[in-house]
């Protein structure tokens, strides 16, 4: 027998659809919503800082997810420093005791750690290991790996010749969610200019930041470059990459400055059936950090694609996968590296903003019995239609309302705001055309409500614009479509003089959140945070730190969350 034999693992029949969760909630709206896997983490042990999960939620996840014949993967992919050694034999107790379907690794030294102390554990290489070839898979397999999490800058044809080399190990590849501008997350953008590491979990987002342009003087002086009503036509910016002479991506900076990094959202969705017809054993969506929402729907939309290949594979349409798709935040779609190298498409230098045809209306926390209990999301207003997005029907339920009784003390309004505290009752009998019995087992608890988002001009020409992005990289419409729509998008921006002030800190120095988080050199390194570093050493793994135990630099701006 050889050692790839002996190595050899159970690969499943189907690809799995594999989904995030940043909370105990989203993992449950994950299942509920057909998803056959979830991975997750706990903060302090993974690239995972705003996973609001602790241990004791990660065991009750994990339960909950084996009884409903799903599977759950737990990460453990940090790259570790000397300080998170320690912590390595705590977490591997508490990890063998809950027993995860898999663990998913990065570091070599962490790896090799958990195969020696916990051989029973199925062991995962995370896509920021770079795995991105059929070498490196066959190392990370002889080493004792079950599967390879492969990076997002693999074409398709390189899928493709893993899968033929490699076909005894499991395959894991993205599908969908944010991308990162650099190597599979291997970005120092954020360490440099907010000193949070990415490679720790604590990425600042610094590619989908605004830049502004400023020229230097002969004197020494330095301005800003101001484009205002009486230079604007006088020239243009634009971008030249070295290896795409005389392709000129247009560089225009408005008010708030250019996003000259930007990438748009992978979507491989018109590709799905490529993946599934080579058997990708994982099919991997990123959003550790998204809503609900987006968990629900985007679970929701690939499982009945996937389902739908499988029943019949030769007359296979995304499109209505698609128009679902649409309805969650996004910042434009691309096929990103499917085809190859990127092009010009697959960045948006113009806007970086999440955008949707929707947004979240609420959650079903209850029925009773003669309706629904609703928490709300965001607000509603007399006459919007609510769309049920039901876990196992095919269409949503639409119900136009006009009034809204509190479910604590029945007053009825016509409208309301969104807060965990306000809780509204839908009663069956604004139903004409459903079956209640039918309504009631299609819409259970944690059902998500949605409802259409009212646009501004720049959200509305940004759409069109995504739109146009997705169909030339299809082959299909006109090639100055694209200059049409990216033109009437900076005139909707020429319009929208809205200052927009963010809530949290964007640079990391301006202070500490008080969360600790991994890879954040201020907290770990400063000395004026030498008792609060002290104080979460005493706290269970995955517990943030209270605010009032930060001891912030005298004079220094206060910041927080």
């Amino acid at each position: 027998m050889t050692k790839l034999q002996k190595n050899a693992v159970k690969r499943p029949e189907r690809s799995e659809l594999l989904m995030p969760a940043g909370s105990l909630e989203k993992l449950k709206v994950a299942v509920l919503y057909g998803a056959d896997a979830i991975y997750m983490g706990t903060p302090d042990m993974s690239l995972r800082t705003k996973s609001s999960f602790t241990l004791e939620e990660v065991v009750e996840g994990i339960e909950f997810a084996h009884a409903h014949g799903k599977r759950v993967y737990l990460t453990l992919n940090l790259f570790t420093h000397n300080k998170d050694i320690a912590k390595l034999p705590e977490y591997l107790d508490t990890v063998r005791k809950v027993k995860p379907d898999g663990l998913i690794i990065a570091d070599p030294g962490v790896f090799q750690f958990v195969k020696e102390h916990a051989p029973e554990l199925e062991l995962h290489i995370s896509t920021q290991a770079n795995v991105c070839s059929w070498l490196s898979v066959k190392f990370w397999q002889d080493a004792g790996a079950s599967l390879c999490v492969l990076g997002r800058e693999v074409t398709f044809a390189e899928l493709s010749e893993i899968r033929d080399h490699c076909p005894d190990v499991k395959l894991e590849a993205f599908v969908h969610g944010a991308m990162c501008m650099t190597y599979s997350g291997r970005c120092l953008l954020s360490n440099f200019m907010s000193e949070r590491g990415a490679n720790q979990g604590n990425c600042a987002n610094s590619c989908r930041w605004s830049y502004k342009v400023h020229i230097r003087m002969k004197d020494g002086t330095l301005k800003d470059l101001e484009i205002n009503e009486e230079n604007r036509e006088m020239f243009e910016f634009f971008l030249e990459e070295g290896y795409r002479p005389g392709e000129m991506m247009q560089l225009e900076e408005d008010d708030r400055g250019a996003y000259i990094l930007n990438s748009r959202d992978l979507c491989l969705m018109p590709k799905l059936d490529d993946y599934l017809r080579i058997g990708v054993d994982s099919l991997k969506v990123e959003g550790r950090n998204k809503s609900a929402f987006y968990v629900a729907v985007v679970a929701r939309a690939y499982r009945m694609a996937i389902d739908a290949y499988y029943r019949d594979p030769k007359n296979w349409d995304p499109r209505p996968y698609m128009s679902e798709l649409d309805t969650v935040p996004n910042r434009g779609y691309t096929l990103a590296f499917h085809e190859g190298r990127l092009t010009n498409l697959a960045h948006g230098y113009d806007n970086t903003g999440a955008y949707s045809t929707h947004e979240f209306a609420g959650m079903i926390t209850g029925v009773t019995e003669d309706a629904f209990l609703m928490q709300v999301k965001n607000k509603i207003e007399a006459g919007d239609v609510l769309e049920f997005v039901s876990p196992t029907a095919a269409e949503p339920v639409l119900l136009r309302i006009y009034s809204f009784e509190n479910a604590k003390n029945g007053k009825v309004t016509e409208e309301v705001n969104a807060s965990p505290e306000i809780t509204i009752r839908i009663p069956f009998s604004l139903f004409d055309h459903e079956f209640i019995p039918d309504l009631i087992e299609n819409l259970p608890p944690m059902t998500i409500v949605r409802k259409e988002k009212l646009l501004t001009d720049v959200q509305e020409n940004r759409l069109k614009l995504d739109k146009t992005v997705q169909n030339l990289e299809l082959g299909r419409g006109r090639a100055e479509s694209f200059d049409e729509k990216r033109t009437a998008l900076l005139e909707a921006k020429a319009e929208d003089s809205r200052d927009r002030v963010l809530k949290s800190p964007r640079i990391g120095v301006e202070g500490c959140c008080g969360k600790g988080c991994n890879g954040c050199l201020v907290f770990w390194h400063a000395p004026e945070y030498a008792k609060a570093r002290e104080v979460l050493k005493t706290k269970k793994q995955g517990e943030m730190l209270a605010r009032k135990f930060i001891e912030p630099v005298e004079g220094a701006k206060k910041t927080g969350t």
